[in-house]
């Protein structure tokens, strides 16, 4: 139903888009930079000719996306805060996508591979040419995690969610977000077919066993700065789990 000749839904879509543009004008003249304030809901309606309900809706599809923070209360930390994080609204978006379809397991395990192979090698190559800082030491947390999968008695969800982590720290250390937030958002889909692969598996401590070594293996590549030998050791990781676990067989 419209109301005075104007459609609810297009309005609301039109007021996050003059919401949006008004921050990247804002941004690019330098008015706004990450950690500014934006202006209250009372002065954004006025200069947008929109009603304050709309620009709260709008504020919200914001801070879904990443793009702000919004505190609530009266006191001066009150209001929405420009925040610099676009894994935020990549990761739900990308969640929301794998939830809705059933993706083949081939699909999901290629851009996997893709994704590993490119951080690994990045990583070690960071490493050989010490760029940005990076060592051998910075990977400390990747090894620790190791040496808690290496605990007895673990269970194997325990198992898994240290190896998520373990891989999950390797892409963070590429040093590239988006990858990171693609990997995220793929995470809850990679741990499903990890899980149902893992049921179906006639000895799981000798495969845990091999896991185990197969990511030190990775891990002493990039700690080397080899990119070739890390990227093919993630490769052989992650197609080796899934040619043994049968998955290509669904």
């Amino acid at each position: 139903m419209e109301t005075g000749g104007r459609c609810p839904t297009l309005s609301l879509v039109r007021t996050h888009e003059l919401v949006l543009a008004r921050i990247e004008r804002d941004l690019s003249a330098g008015r706004l930079t990450v950690g500014g304030r934006l202006p209250a809901e009372r002065t954004l309606a006025a200069e947008l000719g929109v009603s304050r309900a709309s620009v709260r809706e709008a504020i919200r599809v914001l801070e879904a996306m990443g793009i702000i923070r919004t505190n609530v209360g009266s006191g001066p930390e009150a209001g929405a805060v420009v925040i610099d994080n676009p894994a935020a609204g990549m990761t739900a978006g990308i969640r929301l996508h794998l939830a809705s379809h059933h993706l083949p397991v081939a699909d999901i395990v290629e851009l996997r591979v893709l994704l590993e192979t490119w951080s690994v090698a990045r990583v070690a190559d960071r490493v050989r040419s010490s760029r940005d800082g990076l060592s051998a030491t910075d990977l400390g947390p990747s090894a620790a995690v190791l040496a808690q999968m290496d605990e007895t008695g673990l269970s194997i969800e325990e198992f898994h969610r240290l190896d998520a982590a373990f891989h999950a720290g390797l892409v963070g250390s590429s040093g590239n977000v988006l990858v990171a937030a693609v990997m995220s958002g793929l995470r809850g889909a990679i741990h499903d077919y990890v899980m149902t692969g893992t049921r179906g598996l006639p000895d799981w401590e000798g495969t845990a066993a091999r896991l185990r070594a197969e990511h030190r293996a990775i891990l002493d590549a990039v700690a080397t700065g080899d990119p070739g030998q890390a990227a093919e050791r993630v490769r052989a990781h992650i197609e080796g789990f899934y040619r043994e676990a049968a998955l290509d067989a669904e």
